[in-house]
């Protein structure tokens, strides 16, 4: 019969007996083999959220070295300001002293000449006191002590080096004259005490020394 049209059977998923392409592929995998690819997408590599974050976390590492790199930079700097500024704080402290060492040697050698008319002064009043009870020599020895306590009290103190080998750089020879039984080149007498101030000679000591 020629008017016998027939019919296929539809599919269960509406397409009019057509099945897609997909449901094909997946009909058509045996048992045991594997499934079909997965259908491709149009999603770039590299833009993954797990490649994001490791990006990410690759920044903060950077910034944290540079950071650390910039901490160490101020850390050095800090360190040679503070040295220089010891070094600064030593220097000052030392010139200070040198200078007041400076002041009271100048102070000093100003009285010296007023500390050897004292000297003079109590040589010649032991010997012509005429009260008898030694008070004036007192008087001058007190002055005296008070003047040498002040000088003694700046660094500065008398030398008298009789009985010395003499030194040039401690005493001024004002004579030279045999004595017996001394030694040449000793000193025999001081004609005027020498001051020093620690290991430096404000004055040396005039003496005479034996020939």
């Amino acid at each position: 019969m020629t008017g016998d049209k027939r019919h296929a059977p539809e599919s269960s998923d509406g397409s009019g007996g057509r099945s897609s392409p997909v449901a094909a592929a997946a009909h058509r995998a045996a048992p045991g083999e594997d499934p079909a690819p997965e259908p491709v997408t149009d999603e770039a590599p590299g833009t993954t959220p797990e490649f994001e974050e490791q990006e990410s976390e690759a920044f903060d590492v950077d910034a944290l070295v540079a950071k650390a790199e910039k901490a160490d930079e101020y850390l050095d700097l800090a360190q040679r300001t503070r040295a220089e500024f010891e070094n600064y704080r030593r220097r000052a402290v030392k010139e200070a002293a040198a200078a007041q060492d400076r002041g009271a040697a100048k102070l000093a050698l100003e009285l010296l000449p007023a500390l050897d008319n004292l000297d003079r002064a109590l040589a010649h009043a032991e010997t012509t006191d005429e009260n008898g009870d030694g008070s004036f020599v007192s008087g001058i020895r007190h002055v005296q002590s008070d003047v040498l306590a002040a000088l003694k009290r700046a660094g500065i103190e008398p030398y008298s080096p009789e009985g010395e080998q003499f030194d040039p750089q401690f005493h001024e020879a004002v004579a030279q004259q045999p004595l017996e039984g001394a030694e040449p080149g000793t000193v025999v007498e001081v004609y005027q005490r020498g001051y020093r101030q620690g290991e430096s000679i404000l004055r040396p000591a005039r003496v005479v020394v034996a020939g």
